[in-house]
């Protein structure tokens, strides 16, 4: 693949405790465990912190209702009803003999009886009875873990049900040494809420609080998270405060102060954030954020199409968010990215600052990417498809492709200026759940791009200063699909499947009625969810180990050369030079007058730049005797000291 390393003459910055591949992991804490639990005024809470026989207080928050009883069900299904107490539209109650393990209900005026909206675990799915849960119950023992800064997060995103064939906690967590080698530093998870039926992406979940019991229980998940501290990843988790789930979301039947009419979603009623009972709304999601930080000590959180958040109050919910997880990460790193597909940069700043969001998934980088390996100009692919260089260049430079200007797909003007923002504000992907997943076959890059521009385009990623994230399998070049599943029943797997043909009819090879449709994988099959499992096995063949040493080694070379210069750059002051439309140079400078410059040579003829008086420390293509000469598919990175970075 011929990535070479050579030495600049610059000393690279590395700790003392240089460890699976640069990262530093966490220890046990010298103190015994210590226990996390979020207080809110949602779900049970003990009536004595220390004593848990005294029992546990109910509520329930439910204006719509006029009487609610608590239902407890015994291990043989029997079920013995306590009344609450209405004020204020919470109906509470306190029962001395509950107990944690215990399961409960909700029934609503005599009739329905539904799950805790706040439930911490619903171990017979959305429809079934919450289990009472003690979060003392776990005992951390990553006290020594702070997390890490955001400049050095290299994301690799998992699905828990896909990503092994067990698809469960403990499964995935034998795997996490593994991506920590490889340069990995933090994981992301889709979405854990649960879901109806065995098997989703979870972007569909109706119980907020309550990871899905498929994957395993909730230690296990802190299990899980305590590993990854233990090898120096952080864990991110995936959330949507932008709608519920159509199955079981029995918030809308007795709580419709939770939803609007004024908005829509294209997955179901939008979220009233700024409706009459909107404080009490608010509290759920943010508690909701702040309980995945603190009880389960996630390290941020990515919030999933935020485009799909209306609220018109003088304080928006995002930014309200965002001011209550800085003011609660004492001692701690906590981040916050978003998935916006308007490229609001207003929402993204400084890391940490109070209000703003670290980063931002940049669609932009993907699809500009996507039509410079692929050809494909479907959809929204169609406005990156006139100079997807340069869309990518500007990317790289400035964050965002459009920064205001006329989308044809959107018909609209998309996008605020971002140039000014530190390059750490874009998460750069060139694969993630959404854009494999969204296809109708699941297919990966390494099944539709040469291979050559594909690692041309990888090391621009991985050795741009911006963070990268890598979609599992990815660096192994697996070709498993990632194809769209759930499970629904009767007349919804109807409409789910109905759905998921008409969204491809724009497409070309799709555009004749009935032609090639028939052909789309059923979502609501498990055969579906099954071909969708990583094959593991792919990383021993031969191709694999190739794909392995790649991203390793470019892993490598970005924690020691890329990672500890990020910090220096002078945000805004990025420039570039267009080499014809497939070549070009990227220049970051840094504070302290040193720079990082990625050249590169993406078009199908031989092109020279000027001399760079310093030699590159990562370079990928035929190695030619004059270091101006960049063959097709050539990348080369380099810093370049102070004094020299005007050269």
């Amino acid at each position: 693949m011929n990535m070479h390393y050579r030495d600049t003459g610059i000393p690279a910055r590395k700790s003392p405790e240089l460890e699976y591949g640069g990262l530093r992991p966490g220890r046990p804490s010298h103190h015994g465990p210590s226990h996390h639990m979020h207080r809110m005024p949602f779900g049970p809470e003990r009536i004595d912190e220390h004593d848990e026989s005294a029992g546990y207080r109910f509520r329930l928050w439910a204006p719509a209702t006029k009487h609610v009883e608590l239902c407890l069900v015994t291990p043989s299904g029997a079920k013995h009803y306590v009344p609450c107490a209405k004020s204020e539209g919470w109906h509470s109650c306190r029962v001395g003999e509950a107990r944690a393990g215990d399961l409960y209900m909700f029934r609503l005026d005599g009739q329905l009886e539904v799950p805790d909206p706040a439930s911490r675990f619903n171990p017979q799915d959305v429809h079934g009875p919450s289990l009472l849960v003690d979060p003392r119950q776990f005992g951390w023992e990553d006290g020594a873990w702070h997390g890490r800064p955001w400049h050095e997060a290299v994301i690799y995103e998992l699905h828990v049900g896909t990503f092994t064939p067990e698809g469960r906690y403990d499964a995935a967590e034998r795997r996490l040494a593994e991506l920590a080698r490889l340069g990995v530093t933090a994981i992301e998870l889709m979405p854990l809420a649960d879901f109806p039926g065995s098997r989703g992406w979870g972007y569909d979940g109706v119980l907020p609080f309550a990871p899905d019991a498929a994957y395993g229980s909730p230690d296990e998940l802190k299990h899980f998270v305590q590993s990854a501290h233990r090898l120096g990843l952080m864990v991110l988790l995936d959330v949507v405060y932008n709608h519920f789930g159509p199955d079981g979301n029995y918030l809308q039947v007795y709580t419709p102060q939770f939803f609007t009419t004024e908005h829509a979603t294209p997955w179901g009623g939008a979220i009233a954030f700024d409706g009459v009972a909107s404080a009490t709304v608010r509290e759920f999601f943010i508690h909701n954020a702040l309980y995945w930080l603190e009880e389960y000590r996630f390290d941020g959180l990515r919030l999933d199409a935020v485009q799909s958040i209306f609220d018109a109050s003088p304080s928006h919910i995002l930014e309200e968010l965002s001011m209550w997880v800085r003011a609660r990460a004492i001692h701690r790193q906590l981040h916050l990215v978003l998935e916006h597909v308007d490229n609001e940069a207003s929402r993204l700043g400084v890391p940490q600052a109070t209000g703003s969001y670290d980063a931002q998934w940049n669609d932009d980088f993907h699809h500009a990417a996507h039509v410079l390996l692929t050809g494909e100009r479907d959809g929204y692919y169609a406005d990156y498809a006139d100079h997807p260089v340069r869309h990518l260049v500007r990317c790289l430079a400035e964050g965002f492709a459009y920064q205001g200007e006329l989308s044809p797909f959107h018909g609209r003007p998309r996008g605020e200026p971002s140039a000014a923002l530190p390059p750490t504000a874009f998460v750069n992907f060139l694969q993630n759940h959404d854009q494999v997943g969204n296809r109708a076959f699941g297919e990966r890059l390494v099944t539709l791009a040469p291979p050559e521009r594909l690692r041309a385009v990888v090391a621009l990623q991985l050795l741009a200063p911006s963070p990268p994230l890598m979609f599992m399998g990815e660096e192994a070049g697996v070709t498993t699909p990632f194809l769209y599943f759930c499970d629904y029943q009767g007349e919804l797997a109807t409409a789910v499947r109905e759905g998921r043909k008409r969204e491809f009819a724009g497409f070309e090879r799709f555009s004749t009625a009935g032609e090639g449709r028939h052909e789309i994988p059923d979502p609501c099959a498990e055969e579906t969810f099954v071909a969708s499992k990583l094959d593991w096995s792919a990383r021993e063949s031969e191709a694999g180990q190739q794909w392995l040493s790649f991203y390793r080694e470019l892993l490598g070379l970005r924690h020691q050369f890329v990672v500890p210069r990020v910090p220096q750059i002078v945000a805004g002051a990025c420039t570039t030079t267009m080499h014809g439309d497939e070549a070009f140079e990227i220049r970051w400078p840094c504070a302290d007058g040193a720079a990082l410059v990625l050249r590169a040579n993406l078009s199908d003829t031989p092109v020279t730049f000027d001399r760079l008086e310093v030699a590159p420390f990562a370079s990928l293509g035929p190695d030619a005797d004059e270091l101006r000469q960049f063959a097709p598919c050539s990348v080369r990175a380099y810093v370049v000291p102070s004094g020299r970075a005007g050269t």
